[in-house]
C-alpha cells in the first residue's frame, strides 16, 4: 500500500499530497492511530495539536495506557480506543472513514486494522513519515537528516552520528528507533541542526517521501522474517533508507547487498555512492590503514591520498571490529554533511557505548560475565561470540522465523555448554543437536535438560534469569565467559531487550554477591 490518498478537496487534488509542512492545513483532518506506546502517543499527540480528529487503538488494555490516553483526552479532540476488541477492526472517525491510518512499528501488516485500511484505499503512514512532513515550521530551524538503518549496530552508528555531529559545534540529536520519538525531537521549540534518524525495517516499510542528506544500511542478516514475511521483503524494506537520498548513499563494501540496494536506488541527481570497509580503502572509500580511520571520498585529493580521521585507539576498549565499521560509517554520514576530520575524532573519543551490548557486567574467579541483551538475531550474536574463546552461552527467545544453524556452526569449537530460556527455542536446539552435538545444552526451567521454558510473560523474567545465570556459573570454569547474547527477541519472557539485560545484571550481581558472603561465612 502507498503513500497515496483517497479524499480529494472541491479541486480534485489530493489533500494529503499538500500536507508537506507543519503550517499546511491539517485541520479535520481524520486520522486513525494504530498503538498507544511511545511512537504511537507521540504521533497521536502531534496530530492533535495540528488540529486533526484522532481516534487511537491499541489492544492492550493496561494502566499505563488508560494514563496515556487521558492525557490525550485532556489535550485535545482524540478518541482512544483499548483492548482486544477495540483493535479488532478500522474504526470510524465522527462517523466517518479515515483520511489516513498512522501506525506504530509494532503493528503488522497484516493486522486487521492495517489490512482493512489497505483494502479500503486508505493510505498507511508511520510515525517518520509525518514527521517528515511536518519537520518544516515556519519561524523554526528545520533539520537535515542522516539516516541510519541495518540489521545491526544502528543504535551504535547513530550515537557515534550525533557525538561527531555535536563535536562540530552544531545543535544535533539521535531519535528515532533509538529512544527519542522522531515526532519529538521535530517539535523541539529551538529546532535541530542535524537529527541523526535510525530506522527500523519497520518503520521504512511505511516511509513514502523522506530525503535524507545522507543514508547508510550498515548490513542485513536474516531478521523479522515474521514480521516482513520473507527475507526478500524485509531487504526491500532496509533498501528505502537510499530512497530520494541527496548528497551520500553510504554502503558497506564487505556486503554486496548494500551495494545493490544503492545500485537500484531512486537517489536526487548528483547523489553520490560512498563505501566504508575494515580494510584498505580504494577511491570514494572510508576504511583502515595501519590503525587509522581514513577518508578517501571526501577529499579532492582522494585519489591518490587520504584524510586521517581517527585511530584505532580513539575507539578505546570497543576496537572491535564491527564497532570500527560503526564508526567508519557514522564518519561518512558526517563527512558528507561537511563535518571537519578533527570532529570526527573527538565525536568517537566521548562517545559511550550503551547498555546492553556486549557489557562487562563482572569477573569473578576468571570467569567473564557479559550482558549482550541488544544481540537480538544470529548476526549480532555472531559479533560477540566470535569475540571470546571459551564460552558458557545463555540463549534463546523469540527466534522471529529466523535460522541458527550458520551461527552454531561457526562458533561450535567455542561453547563449553548452552543455558537456553525463552518459549520458542526450536530452531536454535535443533541447530545445536546438528552442529554442536557434543556441547551440553541446560535448560533454565527446573529440569536442567527438559524443553523450552514455558513460564511466559514479564513477570517470570526475573526469576528465570536467576536460574539461568546459576546454572551457567555451574559450567563455567576459570578463563571462561559468561555471554548473554540470546539471538532472539525478548518479549515472551520480557518486555525489553533492556528489561532482559537488567534481569542479567541483577541476577550475576545476587550471584558475585551471594559467592562472596558464602566466602566470608568459610
Amino acid at each position: 500500500m502507498g503513500g497515496g490518498p483517497v479524499s480529494t478537496d472541491s479541486a480534485g487534488t489530493s489533500r494529503l499530497d499538500s500536507l508537506t509542512t507543519w503550517d499546511s492545513d491539517w485541520s479535520g483532518l481524520r486520522v486513525v492511530v494504530t498503538g498507544i506506546g511511545l511512537s504511537g502517543f507521540s504521533a497521536a499527540d502531534t496530530l492533535v495539536e495540528l488540529g486533526a480528529r484522532v481516534v487511537v487503538v491499541d489492544g492492550a488494555d493496561t494502566d499505563a495506557n488508560r494514563a496515556k490516553a487521558d492525557t490525550l483526552r485532556i489535550v485535545g479532540a482524540a478518541d482512544v480506543l483499548l483492548g482486544a476488541d477495540a483493535a479488532a477492526a478500522l474504526p470510524a472517525v465522527d462517523g466517518h472513514p479515515a483520511d489516513l491510518v498512522v501506525t506504530s512499528p509494532g503493528f503488522r501488516p497484516d493486522h486487521p486494522v492495517l489490512a482493512q485500511a489497505a483494502a479500503a484505499g486508505i493510505p498507511i503512514w508511520g510515525d517518520v513519515e509525518l514527521a517528515w512532513r511536518v519537520r518544516i515550521r515556519e519561524g523554526r530551524k528545520t533539520a537535515e537528516w542522516l539516516a541510519i538503518t541495518g540489521t545491526n549496530g544502528k543504535t551504535t552508528t547513530v550515537g557515534m552520528t550525533e557525538a561527531m555531529l555535536r563535536a562540530a559545534g552544531l545543535r544535533a540529536i539521535a531519535a528515532g528507533n533509538v529512544g527519542t520519538p522522531i515526532l519529538d525531537a521535530v517539535r523541539d521549540p529551538e529546532g535541530w541542526d542535524f537529527i541523526a534518524v535510525e530506522l527500523s525495517s519497520f518503520q521504512l516499510h511505511w516511509t513514502w517521501s523522506i530525503s535524507p542528506l545522507a543514508s547508510v544500511c550498515l548490513n542485513v542478516a536474516e531478521d523479522h522474517v515474521d514480521w516482513h514475511g520473507s527475507f526478500e521483503a524485509y531487504l526491500a524494506d532496509k533498501a528505502k533508507v537510499y530512497e530520494n537520498t541527496r548528497v551520500a548513499c553510504v554502503y558497506n563494501a564487505e556486503q554486496a547487498e548494500t551495494e545493490r540496494m544503492v545500485e537500484e536506488a531512486d537517489v536526487v541527481e548528483g547523489c553520490r555512492a560512498v563505501a566504508f570497509t575494515t580494510g584498505m580503502p580504494a577511491i570514494s572509500m572510508l576504511g583502515v590503514v595501519e590503525g587509522l580511520l581514513v577518508d578517501r571520498a571526501f577529499i579532492a585529493e582522494r585519489r591518490d591520498s587520504a584524510a586521517e580521521l581517527a585511530t584505532l585507539a580513539d575507539l578505546g576498549r570497543n576496537a572491535a571490529l564491527h564497532t570500527v565499521a560503526n564508526a567508519l560509517a557514522a564518519a561518512a554520514l558526517v563527512r558528507a554533511a561537511g563535518v571537519e576530520p578533527a570532529a570526527v575524532r573527538e565525536g568517537l573519543r566521548s562517545f559511550e557505548p550503551g547498555d546492553h551490548r556486549i557489557q562487562p557486567v563482572a569477573r569473578l574467579n576468571d570467569v567473564l560475565w557479559i550482558n549482550d541483551s541488544k544481540a537480538t538475531n544470529p548476526h549480532a550474536a555472531a559479533a560477540s561470540l566470535s569475540a571470546f574463546s571459551s564460552v558458557v552461552w545463555i540463549a534463546g527467545g523469540l527466534s522471529k522465523g529466523v535460522e541458527y544453524d550458520e551461527l552454531v556452526a561457526a562458533n561450535a569449537d567455542r561453547l563449553r555448554a548452552v543455558v537456553v530460556i525463552g518459549t520458542d527455542t526450536g530452531a536454535l536446539r535443533s541447530a545445536l543437536a546438528r552442529h554442536a552435538p557434543g556441547v551440553p545444552v541446560i535448560g533454565a526451567a527446573t529440569d536442567h535438560t527438559g524443553g523450552d521454558d514455558t513460564t511466559g510473560g514479564p513477570a517470570a523474567g526475573e526469576e528465570i534469569m536467576a536460574a539461568a545465570v546459576a546454572r551457567a556459573a555451574a559450567a563455567a570454569e576459570p578463563g571462561d565467559t559468561v555471554l548473554m547474547a540470546p539471538a532472539a527477541a525478548s518479549m515472551d519472557q520480557f518486555t525489553s531487550y533492556a528489561h532482559r539485560g537488567n534481569a542479567f545484571i541483577e541476577a550475576v550481581r545476587g550471584y558475585v554477591e551471594g559467592q562472596a558472603q558464602a566466602v566470608k561465612e568459610q
